[in-house]
């Protein structure tokens, strides 16, 4: 098995906020999403990645090779996008295609054409004329016409409406169908991370809570309906977390079919539900 992403205890201390032992691997030829809440420290583990900020401690490596250590040879196979354009307002497209194709030895101009054509991105606009939607799509665009083989980006899609959205989740898809590629993609909208990925990494306040398969993790998990009595009943190691209301207790488990089988009633679930359960529901 061979991994684009490899971070082997990542940490790094701020005033006020710690990335804690971070580890996960992103497998070749899969998508990761990493979730959480706003300062939950998505953005600063993709700055570590990439060696935008000094970490304290850790082990990265990208297509296997370190990428201090390799880093103008690993910059050409990689795109990252973050939240915010980073073009020059007074840049048009054509200019753009220029500059891109003096910075990536692989910059496609037809593959460039054909998104920001898909994206209905005006030529003759300056990018300072361009709106916020539209600049995350012209950083979608670029990220896609150099034939990288990872993509890395950090709320990309949380700028634009739904149906945009849900047309770059339907590209990401596609983009992957090379199986030597991968994409991380750090998001706050749980909903697209569940459409698109494989695997789902969970940071809260600087920890990695989980780190898995997307599909087992939602099939494994449901919401258990029951009095506060019947908890005493779950055991302990298999609840997420539980909410209590006026008509009873809601406790989501890890193992669905195991309280289903011993008459529980008990409901599916989705990634959003499993987080919130995560971070607001009592233990």
């Amino acid at each position: 098995m061979t991994y684009a992403i490899e971070v082997n205890n990542l940490n790094k201390v701020y005033d006020g906020f710690e990335l804690k032992d971070v580890c996960f691997k992103l497998e070749t030829g899969t998508i990761m999403g990493i979730v959480g809440e706003n300062g939950a420290g998505k953005s600063t583990i993709i700055k570590g990645i990439l060696d935008l900020i000094n970490i304290d401690s850790g082990d990265i490596k990208i297509f296997g090779k370190d990428f201090k250590e390799n880093a103008s040879e690993i910059k050409k196979d990689i795109s990252v996008v973050f939240d915010e354009s980073y073009f020059h307002d007074n840049l048009k497209l054509p200019d753009i295609d220029k500059i891109m194709k003096n910075i990536y030895p692989n910059w496609d101009k037809n593959k460039f054409l054909k998104y920001t054509n898909h994206f209905k991105l005006p030529n003759n606009k300056r990018v300072k004329d361009f709106s916020r939607g539209m600049k995350m799509k012209l950083s979608i665009a670029v990220a896609l016409s150099h034939n990288a083989k990872l993509l890395i980006l950090d709320e990309a899609t949380s700028g634009l409406d739904p149906v945009v959205r849900d047309e770059i989740l339907d590209i990401f898809l596609d983009y992957i169908q090379n199986e030597d590629c991968s994409i991380l993609i750090a998001s706050h909208i749980t909903s697209d991370l569940e459409k698109v990925a494989d695997y789902i990494t969970f940071v809260n306040n600087g920890k990695i809570i989980f780190s898995e398969n997307k599909d087992e993790l939602i099939y494994n998990s449901g919401v258990v309906k029951c009095s506060e009595k019947d908890i005493d009943k779950i055991s302990k190691e298999d609840i997420v977390g539980i909410r209590k209301n006026t008509f009873g207790c809601e406790v989501m488990v890890s193992d669905r079919n195991k309280y289903e089988n011993m008459g529980f009633v008990i409901d599916k679930t989705n990634l959003e539900e499993i987080i919130l359960f995560k971070v607001r529901g009592q233990k």
